[in-house]
């Protein structure tokens, strides 16, 4: 047996990760390894900017258990910008506007989005002291990728004994509004099973203040089912 926190995250919208361009940003479908720190480092009251606290969170192992991975949203509309030209190292955006005068341009833009999400979330292989509590109590607000989507249900965080953490998974509890739904994917930082399939995301957080990230291996756990036999 071993010690987890496990919390859900439940959103109306979410937005997690994936290559940000300028004129389209995707969503993956469920919440990676920085996305669920990062989320653990706003509960904590760790800043962006705090190499320090941040590196405290890294030896945490995170799984993530899909309940629902919601629906795609795409969400169109306008950018202003600014040719370098008209505005070279303005102090502020409205100055560049205002130097810039007609020479803008209006570019449309995509964003998407996961509509009606649920997650469940353990954490483990470091010590856990303080995390429940901040999560249930968190210093900063939490949102589920961007600042537009906060969480719809507190994560009702909590420690428990498991064996493993799909064990661990189980024991989340959903916000009462949400019917029940069972885990039909783990993504894990370590292997679950033998037969997992290893797959690679590039979530693993380098430098949070220039949004510089590394590639690193997530194993894929189906958990079995009772219809299945097992």
């Amino acid at each position: 047996m071993g010690e987890y926190l496990v919390f859900t995250l439940c959103a109306g919208m979410a937005a997690m990760g994936d290559l940000a361009g300028h004129e389209r940003r995707g969503t993956l479908t469920w919440p990676g390894r920085s996305a669920v720190l990062g989320l653990v480092a706003a509960a904590v009251g760790i800043r962006r900017d705090d190499t320090q606290g941040l590196a405290r969170l890294e030896p945490l192992r995170v799984a993530v258990g899909i309940i629902d991975d919601g629906v795609l949203l795409r969400d169109y509309h306008t950018v202003e910008t600014i040719p370098t030209a008209a505005a070279k190292r303005p102090d502020s955006r409205p100055s560049a506007m205002l130097t810039a005068g007609r020479a803008t341009n209006t570019t449309i833009t995509l964003r998407d989005y996961r509509v009606g999400v649920a997650y469940a979330v353990t954490l483990w292989g470091a010590p856990l002291d303080g995390l429940a509590e901040a999560l249930a109590r968190p210093v900063f607000s939490l949102y589920l990728g961007r600042k537009s989507c906060p969480l719809s249900a507190p994560p009702d965080p909590r420690r428990v004994e498991a064996i493993g953490p799909v064990m661990a998974l189980t024991q989340a509890r959903l916000p009462p509004f949400r019917p029940p739904g069972r885990i039909r994917l783990v993504a894990s930082d370590e292997r679950i099973a033998a037969d997992d399939a290893e797959d690679s995301r590039n979530d693993m957080a380098i430098d949070r203040s220039k949004w510089h990230f590394a590639t690193r291996a997530v194993y894929m756990h189906r958990p079995v089912r009772e219809e299945d036999g097992a």
